[in-house]
């Protein structure tokens, strides 16, 4: 039986700017999930890092922290049946250029890094 999960979802600077946060939005509210808290912020380093520290080392990872850093960010709590794995498909492929068509990062993404959203990879990370 799918059970209910919570799991964390984060549109980037550039969702923000490109105006598509309600489009990201509506398309979580379509699949049934409930949107549990929601708040913009100014995305310090110290939360980059740390959202980010499995990257740590990579080759990206510099590029990744400057793209938020100082910038405006939206953090969504969302609800529902294998919220976790649900929302990691509709999200789609890291690299918008390897995402499915239908996926928010196929539609919406410009590159690795300007993937206009970030989804906990697991239950364990969310928490």
């Amino acid at each position: 039986m799918e059970k209910l999960e919570k799991t964390f979802v984060l549109l980037k600077p550039s969702c923000i700017e490109r105006g598509f946060i309600g489009e990201v939005i509506t398309r979580f509210e379509k699949k049934g999930f409930a949107i549990k808290g929601l708040k913009m912020l100014e995305m310090k380093r110290e939360m980059a890092e740390r959202l980010y520290e499995v990257h740590k080392g990579k080759e990206f990872y510099d590029k990744l922290i400057k793209t938020v850093t100082g910038r405006r960010v939206v953090a969504i709590l969302l609800e529902g049946r294998n919220a976790v794995t649900v929302v990691r498909k509709m999200v789609g492929a890291t690299d918008p250029a390897n995402a499915e068509p239908g996926t928010i990062r196929g539609d919406l993404g410009l590159d690795v890094t300007d993937n206009i959203i970030h989804a906990s990879d697991s239950v364990e990370s969310f928490q």
